[in-house]
């Protein structure tokens, strides 16, 4: 089935027959429903999480759904219903019963997590859970809230389970403030204490001035072990380029010529510092950075730690404050003024022409979120993103760079 099809198919009006399918053979019937998050694959699948409305014969629940097509198949599980018609199928279910996270279920379940945490010689008492996160297919976090304490279970596909344990005993040993793993299960749970401190999003949400500085980020990153830069290699945000734009062509095709121009001019020079072997953590930004006061106290979401180029975690986090000054107007001078001390820290160290060009790539992939999260006037949401994106490059060019060869990243000196 075409990308642009699975598209239409899994956010427009079809999409409720999929959805009654899904609940009627749990005997429930749709009331209403709306597209929460879209993950769009480009020649892989789409899947698409959503807020329902559901008649029980109980009464009347709000529900998370979950449906994906494409060709990579959703593997068969209890709570699963396929809907096809001979040329195409679509995979549907419901909160918890996600049929690549198998653990989550028992997560989400009070009585079956009371048995586990024994398991662990933790004794819960009664439980409180919350969902923090979810990501169909992918991962999803939940707050667990004891007499003895506050806990995290993070659910993952049990294949990449004793790795991410690994990763947090790792950084935990190297005196990293990340959660320390409390064990793990074979379908993919993860048992961690709650930190303490507030995240750094909250805090400027909050419109907080006390916030950590630019080198203490780099502080933060210079604790990274040496065997961090041995792990499995993710590529970075800004080396995906091309596969954003696609994203962007395809949900909104009147700025498909303009995204891949984009990804152009940034491929350009990133593809010169593929294959960084610095320890980094992947994918850092202001929700994974837990502070108290000016300091630092948390680090979260460790699984993309591993090689590559500090630029791109610098870049990554000044990205995300950058469209930040987009989406909360109120806070945006706050937000503007922390991303401009970060920059000037971080220039100290890097090329600023790469740097920029580099915080343009993962701007360019933020670009895709309003569709994903299926917010109210995406369309000109995406522009603006991509706007925004342009600023960057602009700026790049005016700061210039020192160049030997039309593939050379000339480093500033200071």
């Amino acid at each position: 089935m075409p990308t642009s099809a699975e598209l239409e198919l899994l956010t427009g009006p079809e999409a409720a027959d999929l959805l009654q399918a899904a609940v009627g053979a749990a005997g429930g019937e749709l009331v209403s429903w709306t597209a929460r998050q879209v993950d769009h694959r480009p020649a892989s699948s789409t899947t698409v999480s959503y807020r329902a409305s559901v008649r029980w014969g109980d009464g009347t629940r709000t529900e998370t759904l979950a449906a994906r097509a494409g060709t990579r198949r959703s593997p068969d599980a209890p709570g699963v219903v396929r809907v096809g018609d001979g040329d195409r199928e679509v995979a549907v279910w419901r909160f918890p019963l996600d049929p690549e996270l198998p653990g989550l279920t028992a997560a989400c379940d009070p009585v079956a997590l009371t048995v586990l945490l024994r398991s662990f010689g933790i004794e819960p008492g009664d439980l409180e859970l919350r969902t923090l996160s979810y990501r169909p297919g992918r991962r999803a976090v939940i707050r667990v809230t004891t007499e003895a304490g506050g806990l995290v279970i993070k659910a993952v596909r049990p294949s990449k389970i004793a790795d991410l344990h690994a990763r947090h005993r790792l950084l935990a040993a190297a005196g990293l403030p990340v959660p320390a793993s409390l064990g793990w299960t074979d379908d993919g749970l993860l048992v961690m204490p709650l930190l303490p401190g507030t995240s750094l999003r909250e805090r400027l949400h909050a419109g907080v001035t006390e916030l950590p500085s630019g080198e203490q980020v780099l502080a933060l990153l210079d604790l990274l072990p040496p065997e961090a830069a041995e792990l499995p290699r993710r590529q970075a945000w800004s080396e995906h380029a091309a596969h954003y734009a696609a994203v962007i062509g395809a949900a909104l095709p009147t700025e498909r010529e303009r995204a891949a121009q984009i990804a152009d001019a940034v491929l350009a020079v990133v593809r010169d510092g593929s294959g960084g072997r610095e320890p980094t953590h992947g994918d850092l930004y202001e929700t994974q950075l837990l502070v108290h006061d000016r300091a630092i106290t948390g680090l979260l979401d460790v699984d993309t730690v591993g090689p590559g180029l500090r630029a791109d975690d610098l870049a990554c986090a000044l990205a995300h404050l950058s469209v930040l000054t987009l989406m909360w107007s109120g806070q945006a001078p706050v937000v503007r003024r922390l991303g401009a001390r970060w920059l000037t820290s971080f220039d100290r160290g890097l090329d600023p022409y790469d740097l920029r060009h580099r915080v343009a790539g993962v701007l360019l992939s933020l670009a895709t979120g309003p569709h994903r999260v299926q917010a109210s006037g995406w369309q000109i949401a995406t522009v603006r993103r991509l706007d925004l994106v342009e600023q960057w490059l602009a700026s790049a060019i005016q700061r210039g760079r020192a160049r030997s060869g039309p593939h050379h990243i000339a480093r500033v000196t200071t």
